[in-house]
């Protein structure tokens, strides 16, 4: 589960990508994800990550964490041709379908919770 620091939910089905191969492949070959789903990258250490979305066939909404789960860039990307990058170094990166980001109300700053460290 991904929640705001309020409680409120903004993914039900989170899938972790911890290891090398589960992050360089991200949802590269899948034809969609559902509304409510959250992947969670979870970086070795915090560094800097770029994102490209070569043979992602749906757009995407980008939250760059860093250490503390706060939120530090959002960002859209593209099907197929998005590229964006964290500007800073972060410790997570959490993928959700396009327009998660407005539909729950999320901006720089803000707390998220999740399992997984």
């Amino acid at each position: 589960m991904l929640l705001k620091s309020n409680g409120d939910v903004i993914a039900s089905d989170v899938e972790y990508a911890k290891s090398m191969f589960s992050q360089a492949k991200g949802l590269m070959f899948r034809s969609s994800v559902p509304d409510s789903y959250a992947m969670i990258f979870i970086l070795p250490s915090p560094k800097k990550i770029s994102l490209h979305m070569l043979f992602v066939p749906f757009p995407l909404d980008v939250l760059f964490l860093g250490a503390d789960k706060r939120i530090v860039k959002t960002t859209y990307l593209r099907s197929w041709v998005g590229l964006g990058d964290s500007g800073e170094k972060i410790k997570y990166i959490i993928e959700l379908p396009a327009g998660a980001v407005s539909r729950s109300d999320l901006s720089v700053g803000d707390h998220v919770m999740f399992d997984g460290s």
